[in-house]
């Protein structure tokens, strides 16, 4: 063990089975009195061991090793942690930017007469195609395949680029499209748990580790895996050798206790868990599960609980490594020699095991007996209002008639009851018009997904049939859901019922829901309908689902059935019949809700070879992916008439010249937002619409209608998205006189226009703006183009009550300013209404991160006030990259160096 960086004396040998090398161990830290490493959160012994490894003097210090070996739970040290993973995970929405910028930083490189190879991941870096799946057809056996031609057909430039990809970068592979979800390919194979390579002619093993571009990448967490979503943005620094930079956190310690009464999923676990969370404000915490009731948790039902963190608001929802999640590695098809390394390596750096109460310090424990749980939904517009089930029925119907502006949906009493013809029946408020088994929270767990065939079954058997308004679907997280549900014989049943499949990725949950019966679509328009979905999915945020649909409930798969059959969410499914059967009796929900011995029985069907065989040649999976062309070379040839794939201008002036903070001034409010904006309102995913800026490009450019395709699939394209930045149809600007969607008033003239087009207004006379908005700025999914839209569009800075944690750092990441309200102040405190010219005069290059400084807000009858915010600029780093324009000139001009 020779040529190793150990300046702690922290490398032990390590000999397990067939492996024999080196490891860096945090025990070695405690017996040099550094800290009390096993008091630790397992989380953060993880992330240490990180540091230790990395120590180089450099980007990882010394300084910074101690200080985490100190760790105080009760009261962390706010100081900056330079986290290196292990690998980069991506999923297609946002891997294709991130492609797409790597493509433009090497013609920068070639510009500068340097070797364009210089970018290239320094870790591996795996893509998984699983968002750009629609749902054209279901409720058929063809559903699959014609959606699978239709995929391949509307997005084959974006393959064709990323098998470009593929073969110019050494350290990037791409899973192909229909695989499965991205956080189930990675529960199924991707993870390794603990990492070996070579280095220097020995071994050296270490923990797996990840982040990835989907919020949901805390899925792995279950799997005891540390990792969680970052932007796009972030992802490219990590992979080009930039730490991930993160303030210490605090670590939230939930104490499991009891087990799940028999009926209660682990999806209702989830969404009690989501609630319980929330209302604690875990965001940019850790939070780490352990107790008796945690060690008795399936590795599926963990995932389930650790994919909601970013709905909680969590950073992680942290399962540590046990016996149970070694057995599921073996159900999955890895080797025994992959195991036994897992083991011995995680028993010998003392990060093995579910903790028990005090056994382990955590900044503060929550009690959660698991024996309290009920059956529940979430919804109607966000994941953390939990339901119990019976209260399903009155809190909607209470949102019915509850005005707009207090959350509800405000249908009058007397068009209360106003029904719409379709074909077969009608529909009215509250009818159930899509019902999607969707989405990485339940799809990837066999025991919901089991019980849902089993409810389908019983269902069937009873004679009970969903009705036609009803659209149905089903999207396994991967195609071994397949291969359990037909060796059970539960497709059958799901078939009959409409839950065809339809396609393997995240379809419904992302907006990729596909078109509504035309009939439907307008009895829903017509009547002014407040109609409703069901789906086993994660979001449920306004117009994410369907921009139709005004109302989205989440639940388990089993749940999704039996609302699908019942036809309506304004019905308490505790005590109301379903349906009748074939005799006219009523069917009640606990008439055909599955036993936990008949869900044992039937997941006994499944087996390892059924992992081994559906990951064992990924490059050939399917007849579409092997027909796609690609080009060769270090360099992409860029199409000027690709409307998905563009260069974008992000390194088109670049030069190796860091700029100068500097005060703004002069700056045109552009929006002025409520609370709980998402990423989705900033920057959608879903439909295009027809005449707003990103469909009138479209036209101009000779797409049809039909071949739009999605924000998501189109994400390569800066003119498109651009475009579509604050163009969410039920995005509500308070400057907008009401009107709902896009818009903002162009000032002085107070003229109304979409806000793309007044921001080209406010470009042509070299005029900035600022976007105002309330609590949770950019909670959802982790969408870089939220950051890269607002840069595109001039915003040069946002003032909000609060950010979600990934759309901060993306701002920070393209140059946008962060500014956070003080002392409850804001945008209506100060009674600003769009027409103000706001200025901070005093920013300069010797920013300090979180300090605070003054904005001066200039009225249209020319008085002057001022308020204090704080840049929310949290560390020295992220001043840097502010300081550079971004993070990605940052990180070309360390390459370059």
């Amino acid at each position: 063990m020779k040529n190793f960086s150990d300046p702690f004396k922290a490398v032990r040998p390590l000999e397990s089975g067939k492996h024999s090398g080196y490891y860096y161990s945090i025990a070695a830290l405690e017996d040099a009195g550094l800290g009390k490493i096993q008091r630790m959160p397992v989380c953060m012994r993880v992330v240490l061991e990180s540091i230790l490894r990395n120590c180089d003097g450099k980007k990882v210090t010394e300084n910074d090793v101690r200080t985490l070996a100190k760790y105080n739970a009760a009261d962390p040290a706010k100081v900056e942690i330079p986290f290196v993973v292990a690998r980069i995970v991506l999923q297609d929405f946002t891997g294709v930017p991130l492609l797409v910028d790597l493509a433009a930083m090497r013609d920068a490189v070639k510009t500068l007469g340097r070797d364009p190879k210089l970018i290239e991941p320094l870790v591996p870096v795996d893509l998984v195609v699983d968002h750009s799946v629609q749902v054209d057809c279901a409720g058929d056996e063809n559903a699959f395949e014609r959606n699978l031609g239709l995929e391949f057909q509307r997005n084959r430039e974006r393959y064709e680029f990323l098998k470009w990809g593929q073969q110019a970068f050494n350290t990037f592979s791409v899973v192909p499209p229909s695989v499965g979800i991205v956080h189930q390919v990675n529960l199924e194979h991707l993870a390794k748990v603990v990492f070996s390579r070579e280095v220097n002619g020995s071994m050296l093993f270490y923990p797996d580790s990840t982040v990835g571009t989907d919020s949901h990448t805390t899925m792995i967490n279950g799997l005891g895996v540390v990792g969680w979503g970052v932007g796009g943005i972030e992802a490219e620094a990590g992979m080009l050798g930039q730490p991930v930079a993160f303030l210490t956190p605090e670590v939230i310690g939930v104490n499991m206790s009891g087990k799940l009464p028999d009926g209660v999923t682990a999806t209702d676990l989830a969404l009690y868990v989501t609630e319980m969370l929330r209302k604690e404000k875990v965001v940019g915490k850790f939070v780490e599960f352990f107790g008796e009731g945690a060690r008795n948790l399936s590795i599926a039902d963990r995932a389930t609980v650790a994919n909601m963190a970013p709905e909680y608001g969590a950073t992680m929802g942290f399962f540590p490594v046990d016996e149970k999640a070694l057995d599921y590695l073996r159900l999955t098809g890895r080797s025994e020699d992959q195991i036994e390394l897992v083991r011995d390596y995680l028993k010998a750096n003392r990060m093995f095991g579910v903790p028990l109460k005090g056994e382990v310090d955590y900044t503060k424990v929550l009690e959660l007996d698991l024996g309290t749980v009920k059956p529940a939904v979430s919804g109607p517009k966000r994941p953390q209002d939990r339901l119990n089930l019976e209260d399903v029925k009155s809190r909607f119907n209470a949102l019915l008639q509850q005005p707009v502006k207090e959350g509800g949906y405000g249908i009058s009493a007397e068009k209360r009851n106003i029904r719409m013809p379709v074909e077969n029946g009608s529909i009215g408020h509250g009818s159930v018009v899509l019902a999607a088994i969707t989405s990485c929270t339940n799809t990837s767990n066999p025991s919901v997904m089991i019980a849902a065939g089993l409810l389908a079954k019983k269902a069937v058997e009873k004679g009970l049939t969903v009705a036609y308004s009803v659209k149905t679907s089903l999207a396994p997280g991967s195609r071994v859901v397949t291969d359990y549900l037909q060796a059970t014989g539960l497709q059958t049943y799901l078939d009959k019922l409409g839950f065809d499949l339809v396609g393997y990725g995240c379809t419904t949950c992302i907006g990729n829901s596909g078109p509504l019966a035309d009939d439907v679509e307008k009895a829903i328009k017509d009547g002014d309908l407040v109609t409703a979905s069901v789906l086993s999915g994660n979001r449920n945020f306004e117009a994410r689902v369907h921009p139709s649909i005004k109302a989205n409930f989440l639940m388990s798969p089993p749940l999704v059935v039996a609302f699908a059959i019942a036809g309506r969410v304004d019905i308490d499914l505790v005590c109301d019949p379903l349906g009748d059967d074939e005799r006219k009796n009523p069917v009640f929900l606990k008439d055909i809700w599955p036993s936990s011995a008949e869900i044992e029985a039937c997941m006994a069907e499944i087996k390892p070879r059924m992992f081994i065989e559906r990951y064992n040649n990924l490059k050939n999976v399917s007849h579409e992916w092997s027909k796609v062309k690609t080009s060769s070379g270090d360099l992409f040839s860029w199409d000027k008439d690709s409307t998905y794939i563009q260069n974008p201008p992000f390194f088109s002036d670049f030069s190796m010249k860091v700029g100068k903070i500097h005060p703004l001034g002069g700056l045109r409010t552009l929006g002025i937002f409520g609370d709980s904006v998402t990423t989705d309102h900033i920057s959608p995913a879903g439909s295009i619409l027809f005449d707003g800026p990103a469909g009138k490009y479209l036209r101009e450019h000779g797409v049809e209608k039909a071949d739009f395709n999605s924000y998501g699939s189109r994400r390569g394209n800066d003119k498109v998205m651009t475009r579509g930045t604050f163009a969410n149809v039920r995005i509500k600007n308070q400057i907008a006189d009401g009107k709902e969607g896009g818009w903002t008033k162009l000032m002085p003239e107070g003229e109304m226009m979409p806000i793309f087009d007044a921001c080209r207004k406010y470009a042509e006379r070299k005029e900035g703006t600022v976007v105002f908005a309330g609590g949770d700025y950019g909670m959802g999914s982790s969408r870089d183009w939220a950051a890269k839209g607002a840069y595109l569009l001039g915003v040069k800075a946002v003032v909000a009550k609060s950010f979600e944690r990934i759309h901060r750092s993306n701002l920070i990441g393209m140059g946008v300013l962060p500014l956070q309200f003080r002392n409850g102040e804001s945008a209506e405190s100060l009674k600003l209404e769009g027409s103000e010219v706001i200025s901070f005069p005093d920013l300069t290059d010797d920013l300090k991160p979180m300090s605070e400084t003054k904005m001066q807000i200039k009225r249209k009858d020319g008085s002057m006030s001022e308020a204090t915010v704080i840049i929310r600029i949290d560390t020295a780093i992220e001043v840097d990259y502010f300081r550079n324009g971004g993070i990605l000139p940052y990180v070309l001009r360390d390459l370059l160096k």
